[in-house]
This record gives C-alpha cells, sequence and structure tokens, in this order.
C-alpha cells in the first residue's frame, strides 16, 4: 500500500535551515507529482510546494517562496523540502503527499523558535 515517511523536522532558530525527507513507497514514484503540506497549530492544512515528476518544474506558496526548494530522487523514491531562512510563523507539522491522491504521512514537526 502506498507508504509516506517524512522526517528531518525540528527545534531550529530564526533564520536557521532545515531540510526535510519524505521516503515514498507502494507507488509508481517516478511518475507522480508530489507536493509538500503543513498545517500550524489552530490553523487549516496549505499546499506548500508542488513539483512535477520529472522534478523540472515546481510551484510554492507566496510565503515560502525564495526560501524554501522542492525536490526529488526517483531513483531512491525520495521528496525533500529545503527550508531555508526560517520564521516562526513556518512553525508547522509538514507532510508529504502524491497530488493526486490523499494518502498522508504521519508529518513531521518543525518549530522556529529562540
Amino acid at each position: 500500500q502506498v507508504q509516506l515517511v517524512e522526517s528531518g523536522g525540528g527545534l531550529v532558530q530564526p533564520g536557521g535551515s532545515l531540510r526535510l525527507s519524505c521516503a515514498a513507497s507502494g507507488f509508481p514514484f517516478s511518475g507522480a507529482a508530489m507536493r509538500w503540506y503543513r498545517q500550524a497549530p489552530g490553523k487549516e492544512r496549505e499546499l506548500v510546494a508542488h513539483i512535477g515528476s520529472d522534478g523540472d518544474s515546481s510551484t510554492y506558496a507566496d510565503s515560502v517562496k525564495g526560501r524554501f526548494t522542492i525536490s526529488r530522487d526517483n531513483a531512491k523514491r525520495m521528496l525533500y523540502l529545503q527550508m531555508n531562512s526560517l520564521k516562526p510563523a513556518d512553525t508547522a507539522v509538514y507532510y508529504c503527499r502524491r497530488a493526486a491522491v490523499e494518502v498522508w504521512g504521519q508529518g513531521t514537526l518543525v518549530t522556529v523558535s529562540s
């Protein structure tokens, strides 16, 4: 079955960086567009970044544009989110997901605080 396992979250100071990873299994990863979402405390889940199946196209939420970079390694079945210049407003649980299928992993918590 579809499995998505996110990792790499943690506590970081404002201005710091983190790299999130998502290990995917149970579906043809190289043919699937993928996304990162996040859900902050008390808020709805929001789309953060999208990447096409070949990795050549990506889009970002305005709130993270220029600071976050989504990437993938199809050979390793891995999705990544490089997060730089982190802000307290980036504090959330981050999830990866296929763009076309609503199956969620357990998420990884990112806390940005001094």
